[in-house]
């Protein structure tokens, strides 16, 4: 588990404090030891890679500050772990971008809408899973898509590396035209403007886009259950110890409460009608 401490300059300074100390007069054993030297082992911290983007699950906002169900959730993992969440760097972790991410080690783990697949644990492995999720479409709010036949006749906007993308390509609606962006919020500018029928993606994510402030009676959820999407903690490939560390944070989170509260927090406001938390399968 890649929890940072401190540095090996800071250990070796430390260590040549000690040894001066010790090194010194009888008359400098007394009120000065150890108490007085400001030494000790800095606070571990983890990096964590969520969205920027997602209302309700992972937003950077204006401030500063990130809030949303995957922050919530990534922040009580932490805790678990021995992380304060002022110790925790959040990293924006774009979807094409994730596995990269973590091979790289860029980050400790990535809590970010991350669908657990077997073609992504080719390359990572997962946690979890955390939520239950399933693909459906964001239409403006005078729109109705009654079938799944529909959706080959629209014009539609996912983000690049997303399941949602990868699934309306192959399985669901492979003749339709499909537009892929980094971010949804790209994929929201086209559904205001017209310039696409529909935004395809998790309800979840959907629903905290739909709830914002602005686009209040802009858009609606067409309603259509397209898939399961479980979201898993993204962790590096074959790390076992770290991902049975997270899996005791989740069961935890969900036996004390924590679980129940961050999704009412997240998505109540918005109607949101959400899964029970699932069983993790994630072990190995």
């Amino acid at each position: 588990m890649k929890i940072r401490k401190a540095s090996a300059l800071a250990a070796a300074v430390l260590a040549l404090s000690l040894t001066a100390t010790a090194c010194g007069s009888d008359d400098d054993s007394g009120d000065n030891g150890a108490g007085s030297g400001g030494g000790g082992e800095e606070a571990q911290t983890l990096t964590i890679g969520i969205k920027f983007d997602q209302p309700g699950l992972g937003l950077k906002t204006e401030d500063g500050t990130f809030t949303g169900f995957d922050v919530d959730v990534a922040t009580y993992v932490a805790k678990e772990l021995g992380v304060d969440a002022e110790n925790i760097e959040f990293k924006e972790s774009p979807s094409p971008e994730r596995e990269n991410m973590l091979s790289r080690g860029d980050v400790d783990f990535i809590v970010a809408t991350y669908s657990i697949t077997d073609e992504r644990k080719e390359k990572v492995s997962f946690a979890g899973p955390y939520f239950l999720a399933h693909q459906d479409l964001l239409i403006r709010a005078d729109d109705s898509v009654g079938s799944v036949e529909e959706i080959n006749d629209l014009t539609l906007c996912s983000v690049s590396g997303s399941t949602s993308a990868q699934n309306m390509k192959e399985n669901l609606a492979p003749d339709a035209d499909l537009s892929e962006f980094n971010t949804y919020s790209e994929c929201l500018s086209g559904l205001e403007s017209g310039v696409v029928d529909a935004l395809t993606t998790d309800d979840a994510i959907l629903a905290g886009y739909a709830a914002q402030e602005q686009y209040a009676g802009k858009f609606k959820l067409a309603g259509l259950s397209l898939s399961d999407e479980n979201y898993g903690i993204g962790i590096p490939k074959g790390d076992t110890e770290l991902q049975a560390d997270i899996n005791a944070a989740l069961e935890k989170m969900v036996e004390d409460g924590s679980w129940e509260q961050f999704v009412e927090k997240n998505f109540g406001p918005s109607g949101y009608e959400y899964e029970p938390a699932p069983e993790i399968t994630e072990t190995s």
